[in-house]
């Protein structure tokens, strides 16, 4: 690939978007290493292990990622594909490629092998880091391995710092590189309040893992939002039933004792009993109802 089809603009399409330039990010992120240097930054659950990221270690980690992509060739004309669940290395890499000053770009990391190397053949980008081994593309493209770009880590740096200071705010998110626009919504959520960010360790564990860290925000698409909706609809008595008349009616009484229990009982089952914040997209103009559940927690919060 030459230089000028590094150079020329890219026209992407939905499953791949390109995450726009954030000038400011790099200073944010350097902004609450220098106040809040010991507070932790990230959390993400490992093979049933809780690893953390203090905001000292977060800007550490993004300058030896740096100096790693340079090393591998990467520069201000260069372009990184990123594939996969959103979780502290693709966040991390994301960042260390713009301060590098090149271009970042996600594709969504629910396509099928074949359809994701046709993606990477047409975009074509310099570097790519795909979290899934199933999928990884062919050589023309620079696989990074995230290990070798930061170099060795004490394992224990990450390790057993895991704990809830009262009052802590965390925001959640179970999402990944298929949420189109969701990885500039986590970056400009997390980096503009300074408040830490946790992931599962996987999809099918996401609600026990949030069952351990308690969130106060959701970042959440539409569609995992619905998700969740749907999975307390599992969970409760089938309709025309009189446990589900009962609870329907308990829902709706606003001081019904009951009505209390019942939203307790959901809001520890799915982890957000410390819930206070949901973030939505920006109205586009057409009304859209809310699930049930997250109308009654926004009630609750406001």
């Amino acid at each position: 690939m030459s230089v000028h089809d590094l150079k020329r603009p890219l026209a992407l399409e939905w499953p791949a978007e390109l995450l726009g330039h954030r000038p400011k990010a790099l200073e944010q992120l350097r902004h609450w290493a220098q106040i809040t240097p010991l507070h932790t930054a990230l959390r993400h659950k490992r093979q049933g292990q809780w690893y953390a990221w203090r905001w000292i270690d977060a800007l550490r980690d993004v300058e030896r990622l740096a100096d790693g992509l340079r090393q591998q060739g990467f520069n201000e004309q260069s372009r990184l594909a990123l594939c996969g669940a959103f979780e502290p290395n693709l966040l991390l890499l994301a960042l260390a490629a713009q301060s590098v000053g090149g271009q970042a770009l996600t594709l969504a990391d629910d396509l099928e092998p074949e359809a994701l190397r046709q993606q990477l053949w047409r975009i074509r980008p310099s570097h790519a880091h795909v979290q899934d081994r199933r999928q990884q593309p062919g050589a023309s493209i620079n696989v990074l391995d995230f290990g070798q770009l930061l170099g060795p880590v004490d394992p224990a740096r990450l390790l057993s710092r895991w704990w809830h200071p009262a009052g802590e705010s965390v925001l959640w998110s179970e999402e990944g590189t298929h949420w189109q626009g969701g990885l500039a919504v986590l970056l400009e959520q997390w980096l503009s309040s300074g408040r830490g960010l946790a992931f599962p360790e996987s999809p099918a564990s996401a609600r026990r893992d949030r069952g351990e860290v308690a969130p106060t925000g959701l970042l959440l698409s539409p569609a995992r939002l619905q998700h969740l909706a749907d999975d307390i609809e599992s969970r409760l008595a089938p309709h025309g039933t009189w446990r589900r008349r009962l609870c329907d009616w308990a829902i709706a009484q606003p001081h019904s004792g009951l009505r209390r229990l019942l939203k307790n009982r959901v809001r520890k089952l799915l982890g957000f009993q410390r819930l206070a914040s949901i973030w939505q997209p920006p109205s586009t103009g057409t009304s859209v109802s809310d699930p049930v559940w997250l109308a009654e927690f926004k009630r609750d919060i406001a």
